[in-house]
């Protein structure tokens, strides 16, 4: 910490956390351990803020800037606008799910015009059902092996819609998620 910046409030270190998961707020980097960082820096708002605080790893850090390739802050405010989306409307599974999808597509192992169908658990539908009620994701015919107990298939098998494929592309590239949204 700088000489004479005064330490983050402990309740708003812990807010910040909670809102990525005690991870770095850019979706495609998800690392840990993090800091708490300013969106726009102390130098400009020497104040402590919820709305321009942001948990990134060091990398990320290292990254944000307003040259090529590096994060910009409406890059870094949209990541945090995703974050309350998601947090206040998907479930855990849901947001793995989401960021799963995210890293498959990313590394080129399937293309969003075609995702993969995942098994999952029978039962999951439950943690499931905000991404299914939005229409980003719809349970299909599972085609692997099956086990199943007391006449029970051990698996369901889901995959993205065409707009859950659209969702988790503008999730990953830091767009608005809110279909209302302005970018910030």
């Amino acid at each position: 910490m700088p000489e004479g910046r005064p330490a983050i409030p402990a309740e708003l270190r812990r807010r910040v956390l909670v809102e990525a998961g005690h991870r770095c707020a850019v979706p495609t980097c998800r690392q840990h351990p993090v800091d708490i960082e300013h969106i726009d820096d102390w130098a400009k708002v020497k104040k402590y803020e919820f709305e321009n605080l942001i948990a990134l790893c060091p990398t990320c850090h290292r990254r944000k800037g307003s040259g090529p390739d590096q994060i910009d802050r409406k890059a870094l405010r949209q990541y945090k606008a995703n974050l309350a989306v998601l947090n206040s409307r998907y479930s855990d599974l849901e947001r793995r799910l989401i960021e799963t999808y995210a890293n498959i597509f990313r590394t080129g192992k399937a293309d969003p015009a075609n995702p993969p169908v995942m098994p999952l658990g029978t039962g999951s539908w439950l943690h499931l059902m905000y991404l299914v009620q939005d229409g980003y994701l719809m349970q299909v015919p599972w085609r692997g092996g099956q086990a199943v107990f007391n006449g029970v298939p051990a698996l369901e098998a889901y995959r993205l819609t065409p707009a859950g494929a659209e969702f988790v592309q503008r999730w990953a590239a830091a767009q608005p998620l809110d279909p209302g949204g302005e970018e910030a």
